[in-house]
């Protein structure tokens, strides 16, 4: 996870991104501390239970406003793999940093090859991570929601070239009165071990929405579907982790729980406990939420 030093809504995200919003009773010169203030109380959260976090600060010297969501430049895999990926707004492509897979080595985590797919910027092609990519590591199936910042060959591409089997999909969203391409797969879609958190209404080509639907249910998940208005409070911007002797939790934003019902709580508590932790001015500004802020290390340990 990154400790953000210069947040604020990026204005060259926020072209596609429709969630990001200028917040009214926020002033500009107190989001970064705002935002530090969620992300430290957050990572508190975690470690309390059981979840180990790596912190890594942003640096000054350049101006990355969304360093906080790292898992849109790298993925991380079992095999000692690291992806890094093209990114649609130029001030993202700064985030992308040596020092951090320094870091990890230093944790004791083993890396043997990167494999870079950021030359794609050059014809103007993005991929971006796994906000674009939900990767069932387990089954080798990678979910993806084509949009302006997922395209579908260079998806393939890493389907390809890391053995998963693609499921390809668009998932929209309604902006004023318009039907438009969510930026990112994982705001509308969750994929945890044994169950899965969609927003079905947001794939409006009943054969797309029929075929992932199919993808889920061979391997077991239960389906837990949301509505395009939790969508909007980051209900579908969660991640299934690991604390202390294995147990698993899924992770989300206080404003994604408020906005479930007791039936879908439920439903999640048949598989694994729930954290959540406020992230209000990180989910307004950044238009990203409890699940874009953390790159998940799968990396063998040495």
């Amino acid at each position: 996870m990154i400790r953000p030093t210069g947040f604020r809504m990026n204005e060259q995200t926020a072209v596609n991104n429709y969630y990001q919003k200028v917040l009214e009773n926020v002033l500009p010169t107190t989001v970064n501390a705002k935002a530090q203030e969620e992300f430290d109380t957050y990572v508190d959260k975690l470690r309390s239970f059981g979840v180990n976090v790596i912190v890594v600060s942003d640096t000054d010297d350049t101006d990355t406003p969304d360093s906080i969501f790292p898992n849109n430049w790298i993925s991380f895999h079992q095999d000692g793999n690291v992806a890094l990926y093209p990114m649609f707004a130029e001030n993202r492509r700064l985030e992308r940093r040596e020092d951090i897979l320094e870091t990890l080595e230093a944790e004791g985590f083993t890396i043997e090859n990167v494999v870079d797919y950021t030359s794609a910027e050059d014809e103007k092609v993005f991929l971006e991570g796994t906000g674009s990519l939900l990767l069932d590591r387990v089954n080798k199936k990678a979910y993806c929601a084509l949009s302006p910042r997922a395209d579908e060959d260079l998806f393939v591409e890493f389907c390809e070239d890391f053995e998963y089997t693609p499921v390809i999909f668009t998932a929209n969203q309604t902006v004023n009165g318009t039907r438009k391409a969510i930026y990112h797969t994982n705001v509308m879609m969750c994929l945890a071990e044994t169950f899965a958190v969609i927003c079905l209404d947001s794939i409006d080509d009943k054969k797309e929405r029929k075929n992932v639907l199919k993808h889920l249910k061979e391997d077991g998940k239960e389906v837990i579907d949301i509505t395009e208005e939790q969508v909007n409070n980051f209900a579908g911007n969660m991640l299934q982790v690991h604390g202390k002797n294995e147990e698993r939790f899924l992770v989300m934003s206080q404003a994604a729980h408020d906005s479930l019902t007791q039936s879908q709580i439920s439903k999640i508590h048949k598989h694994c406990k729930i954290i959540s932790s406020s992230l209000d001015v990180i989910e307004g500004c950044g238009g990203g939420s409890a699940r874009c802020m953390m790159a998940e290390v799968f990396l063998p340990k040495k």
